[in-house]
């Protein structure tokens, strides 16, 4: 099984750097409170294709990277998508990969001796939630 990859909306990347919560450097985002690294591609999550043609390259739902949407000839351009006879809608963002992690985020979600640490993806999860809200 591969690496667990997360999808951050550029949105979200936006306000979180506006609110010095992440840095963001070319190819690495950094979690300030917990020192978590992950490396990004730029990628797209498609959201809907809005031509009413068939989705024939089974993109809706996904996330997929710009430089492959790019290698099957898809134009994007903001918040949309062309490709071949569809388009459409899509939310740009990056796709990241877990470079490192540090202890106080793996424990950050411990409440008791007795209860496991959460997992990444749980405390993740749990994070965003936090601070979307």
């Amino acid at each position: 099984m591969g690496p667990n990859l997360i999808f951050f909306p550029q949105l979200a990347l936006d306000r979180w750097i506006a609110e010095a919560k992440i840095d963001l450097f070319e190819s690495e985002l950094v979690l300030r409170q917990y020192g978590c690294r992950y490396r990004i591609v730029e990628a797209v999550r498609v959201l809907v294709e809005v031509s009413g043609a068939s989705d024939d390259n089974d993109l809706v739902g996904k996330v997929k990277s710009v430089a492959y949407l790019t290698e099957l000839g898809a134009e994007i351009l903001d918040t949309s998508m062309l490709l071949g006879d569809n388009a459409y809608e899509i939310l740009p963002g990056f796709l990241a990969t877990p470079q490192s992690v540090s202890a106080s985020w793996i424990h950050a979600g411990v409440s008791s001796l007795d209860e496991p640490p959460m997992t990444e993806e749980s405390f993740l999860a749990r994070a965003l939630l936090d601070r979307l809200e």
